[in-house]
């Protein structure tokens, strides 16, 4: 073990039991880490990353078994006393999570555990942890700490709750910060935020960092080096430059060719002429939406004098933070939230004011692929029924036609007809994700809603998904609202592009308008805050936007 060295994993092994036979998940991996750098592990989802940074501290399963060796700090980790564990977990060893709801505990204020943290490893008492927890609450900018800090998880935001979990990380002046996508979930302001909190708190502890992701624009603005993984395997290790100007071996050159770069594609040409526009699929005219009281939760106005219109065969990306009212857009375009003011009509129907039969007749023109397939699709049904649903309840087939268009709707979206008797939990994230836009398509609509359908899967399933749903797009003519956080993602897809902040559009043109000559200044920001996969590139766009910002 090296003095400058935090962490030294050698010939590290997992495997896990599963019905008799034991599967490896982690193969022979070799990995320095030293005080003051960040090391990335990228690789596919299944390729092996979590399980490692679950493994450094014996979180895993019981099922699981190790094998190697993993030092921290000079003191070997695998197999250790219960006693050893406790004494390095969340003092020397401290984890990011990529969902913080799941790791924070509901029952109690993010202060209070912040406090059972420090009280845990330190001898101190209420009142001096108490401070401290305050301290580091103000440390990581989340708003109004001394309110803050009596809140329940449930009270913050999703980038608050991602701070408060960062501030719990960062209680003890952790040696090793293990980041398991520690941004997937959030915008790309409040990522860019969190990335300068991380980079700043690595520089003021000396810290090093496990990075552990699948945005590899993350990793360009972040990495000193970097760690590919796949089925278990680490096919290539080198430098951020070397991994992203040079890199060896076929899988990480499709990894990287599969990346979206803001700004790198054709201009996609409007399917009608400006001079001679079709009428629209989708008409939003002076939308306004309200949430309603709820108890001693005032009523809230989301969505403030909207106007927007989408055209047959039109993509157009609805961009903006998390709590700008995008989603509350796209939902009550179908009809699933009521509308306070104002008029939407699709394809000429108006569904304001329509009735519960006025509106099943319209969604039969609609379909919405969301964010989250797994929880959208029902768990007891097998996929088959998922997708046939919609079909059968518009009573347009039935028994064997029935099947048959299920098993076209399956061809449509590659997935193998045999998948039909499959249960959701039995695909991948993108397999389900391929079956909420077969059960969207099912009625062939004119309108679909695409809510965040990328934001969970990893680069080369999202190239995948996209390719699908521009080859689907352009034979079956669909106008789609494309809902997204993820600029790249817009920037591939879409005609024209609508930014939203605080319920209000505040600019909307064609994409090349929007993302190379914005005129708006928080779409300026918006587009500043976006990290491309070039070390390079995003130090240079790092340190103009911390300039601005100053």
């Amino acid at each position: 073990m090296t003095e400058k060295n935090i962490l030294e994993i050698s010939d590290f092994n997992v495997d896990f039991w599963v019905d008799g036979v034991w599967y490896p998940a982690v193969i022979d991996m070799n990995l320095d880490l030293a005080a003051g750098k960040v090391t990335a592990i990228v690789g596919e989802s299944g390729s092996g990353k979590s399980t490692t940074a679950l493994g450094l501290m014996s979180l895993l399963a019981s099922n699981a078994r190790m094998n190697g060796s993993v030092m921290v700090k000079g003191e070997e980790m695998l197999n250790a006393k219960s006693s050893v564990l406790r004494k390095f977990r969340g003092k020397e060893v401290a984890y990011i999570f990529q969902e913080p709801m799941t790791a924070l505990n509901p029952l109690y204020t993010i202060g209070f555990q912040i406090v059972e943290t420090l009280r845990n490893h330190f001898d101190m008492g209420p009142k001096e942890a108490h401070t401290r927890a305050l301290e580091l609450i103000t440390l990581v900018d989340i708003p109004d700490p001394e309110k803050s800090i009596l809140k329940y998880p449930h009270q913050l935001s999703g980038g608050q709750r991602q701070r408060a979990m960062i501030a719990q990380a960062l209680a003890c002046d952790p040696a090793l910060l293990v980041a398991d996508e520690p941004t997937t979930a959030l915008d790309v302001t409040v990522q860019a935020e969190i990335l300068d909190l991380m980079r700043g708190l690595k520089d003021k502890l000396n810290s090093a960092i496990l990075l552990i992701t699948h945005d590899m624009g993350v990793v360009a603005d972040m990495a000193d080096e970097i760690l590919v993984m796949k089925d278990g395997i680490t096919v290539e290790k080198g430098t951020a430059d070397q991994i992203f100007n040079s890199p060896k071996h076929p899988y990480t050159q499709q990894l990287l060719g599969a990346v979206p770069k803001l700004g790198s594609t054709k201009k996609r040409p409007l399917p009608y002429r400006e001079d001679a526009k079709p009428e629209p699929v989708l008409k939003l005219t002076d939308v306004t939406i309200e949430y309603p009281k709820r108890g001693r939760q005032p009523a809230f106005t989301a969505v403030k004098n909207f106007n927007l219109e989408i055209y047959p065969g039109e993509i157009v990306g609805l961009v903006g933070e998390s709590g700008s009212g995008k989603t509350t857009v796209g939902r009550a375009a179908i009809g699933l939230l009521p509308v306070k003011e104002g008029s939407i009509q699709v394809v000429g129907n108006e569904i304001a004011k329509a009735s519960q039969k006025q509106l099943f007749a319209i969604r039969r023109h609609t379909g919405i692929v969301f964010q989250d397939p797994a929880s959208s699709l029902n768990p007891r049904l097998p996929i088959g029924e998922s997708i046939g649903e919609p079909i059968s309840l518009a009573k347009l087939a039935r028994g064997a036609e029935l099947a048959h268009k299920v098993e076209e709707l399956l061809d449509q979206v590659e997935l193998p007809r045999s998948y039909r008797n499959r249960y959701p939990h039995e695909l991948s994230g993108g397999q389900r994700q391929r079956v909420g836009i077969a059960r969207a398509l099912a009625l062939t609509p004119d309108l679909l809603i695409a809510d965040e359908p990328t934001s969970a899967l990893d680069v080369s399933v999202q190239a995948r998904f996209l390719d699908l749903l521009q080859e689907l797009q352009g034979k079956l003519n669909f106008a789609c609202l494309f809902i997204s956080h993820d600029l790249a993602v817009v920037d591939i897809l879409s005609h024209r592009i609508a930014v939203m902040q605080n319920g209000v559009l505040v600019e909307v043109g064609d994409r090349d308008q929007i993302l190379k000559n914005p005129e708006n200044e928080y779409t300026k920001r918006l587009i500043s805050a976006v990290p491309v996969p070039d070390p390079a590139e995003q130090a240079i766009r790092r340190e103009a936007r911390l300039a601005n910002k100053n």
